[in-house]
């Protein structure tokens, strides 16, 4: 709200950023689903080992995961719009790579490098986001038409690694971010305002941003490797032990810093602080819906890539469709109740797909509960993202949207390292895939009721 306590009317070109800042984040969370769909071809074509294929999706999540926290501090520092358009021209570099590679070692340089710039345009994007809209009813649409981008990008890249696999071979998944990328940048500097960098005399903190930044990529390491390896896997605990060192390390610096990289009052906050909880959660259950419901169509009843993923269109149109309204619900009903709700309907929805059988059918199986979650994603999304952000400061804007993203991006590898690790604990200890499957998504619904355990203490936060 302005002071006068009118909001500020949108103009045509803050419309035009705000579609460029969800394009973007359109690309990015399509990038984490479609590598998974080309892996198998690039395994076959170069022959690449089974567990180094695996890191060829891995290496993104983990640079992502790690770099978002002082990507959001460099956006604040350095000015959000330079770091926004730095972060897509390294993604755009590291995809022309990942299109000339010919081994695994390139490849997997290639995805980290892919997942640096997409820390550092993520936390920027939202940054920026925060920026163009004040507290209110605005920022709420603008956060439903991020949320509903992001919702269709998972989704979408289901779909697209399938068909570019099929019709032009694994090269296109890296080919399409060169694309994707230049097209992105080339209206940056005209529709995105420029963030100057804050000036707080804080500079930055390098002890604290060496020591989260490795503690936070050796726990995505650690977290990707229990899903591979197992929990008491030498590969897993080790980078999970080197990841405890260094974050309590973090904290002792933090505590003693003069000027640290993440503030101690703003951890103190209480409804942050639930908020980022509450966005980890729903990615613990939502992100890896994903993969496994395309796993279901594919592996079990039989549809190709591309069928596997239009599958999920339904769901991905509810989103778009719910998005869009979810700004006067909670003018309406509130931040909590709308929250909740949204946790609700996650327990339904991942409840109700822990039916399915071997037996069944796309429409008796899988369409009314993936619509139930369409509807429950912009909802929990949408509101999280609220109460992360709520009366942040221009100052504060890039270190709130490090926070919530990395929260984000650690729940979906937590998430999809859980729920697959119950599909393949549950397949080897005698049950099919189905009965694997299901018991994924029964666990996927008791982190919605958990959720919605959690929303149901946040405090709304004040009035803008």
């Amino acid at each position: 709200m302005s002071r006068t306590g009118q909001e500020r009317p949108v103009s045509a070109r803050t419309g035009r950023a705000l579609a460029l800042l969800a394009g973007t984040q359109f690309v990015l969370i399509l990038d984490t689903s479609v590598i998974n769909v080309a892996a198998p071809s690039m395994g076959r074509e170069l022959g690449i080992s089974p567990a180094a294929l695996s890191w060829v999706a891995n290496a993104y999540l983990v640079s992502f995961g790690g770099l978002l926290l002082l990507g959001g501090r460099a956006a604040d520092l350095l000015g959000r719009r330079r770091v926004f358009v730095s972060g897509l021209a390294v993604l755009t570099v590291a995809s022309l790579l990942g299109t000339l590679a010919t081994n695994a070692p390139l490849l997997i340089t290639a995805r980290t490098a892919q997942g640096v710039g997409a820390a550092l345009a993520a936390a920027s994007a939202l940054a920026l986001l925060l920026l163009l809209y004040e507290d209110g009813p605005g920022r709420h649409r603008a956060l439903g038409v991020f949320a509903a981008m992001a919702g269709a990008g998972g989704a979408a890249g289901t779909v697209l690694g399938g068909v570019l696999t099929r019709w032009l071979g694994w090269e296109s998944t890296f080919a399409m971010n060169v694309v994707a990328g230049v097209v992105l940048m080339v209206p940056a500097f005209r529709l995105l305002p420029e963030g100057r960098a804050v000036r707080d005399g804080r500079g930055v903190d390098l002890p604290g941003a060496v020591t989260v930044t490795g503690g936070l990529a050796l726990l995505a390491y650690a977290v990707v490797s229990a899903g591979e390896a197992g929990c008491h896997a030498p590969a897993t605990l080790g980078p999970a032990a080197g990841a405890v060192l260094l974050l309590a390390l973090f904290v002792r610096i933090e505590r003693r810093a003069a000027a640290p990289l993440v503030p101690p009052g703003v951890l103190r906050r209480r409804a942050l602080r639930t908020a980022n909880v509450l966005a980890a959660l729903w990615q613990m259950a939502l992100f890896p819906m994903f993969f496994l419901v395309s796993l279901y169509l594919q592996t079990v009843l039989g549809y190709d890539a591309v069928g596997g993923g239009l599958g999920l269109l339904p769901l991905s149109v509810t989103v778009v469709l719910v998005a869009g309204g979810t700004g006067r619900l909670i003018g309406r009903y509130g931040l909590r109740a709308v929250m909740c709700a949204g946790f609700v309907l996650i327990a339904v929805g991942m409840g109700w797909l822990s039916r399915l059988s071997a037996t069944g059918s796309f429409v008796g199986e899988v369409l009314f509960p993936s619509l139930v979650l369409g509807v429950a994603l912009p909802l929990v999304s949408i509101t999280t993202q609220v109460a992360a952000t709520a009366g942040t400061g221009d100052d504060e804007a890039g270190l709130a949207s490090g926070l919530v993203n990395t929260s984000l991006q650690f729940g979906s590898v937590i998430g999809l390292a859980t729920l697959s690790g119950i599909t393949a604990s549950r397949t080897a200890a005698g049950d099919d895939l189905t009965g694997g499957l299901a018991a994924a998504f029964l666990a996927g619904a008791g982190v919605g009721v958990m959720g919605a355990l959690v929303a149901a203490r946040l405090r709304n936060p004040a009035a803008p």
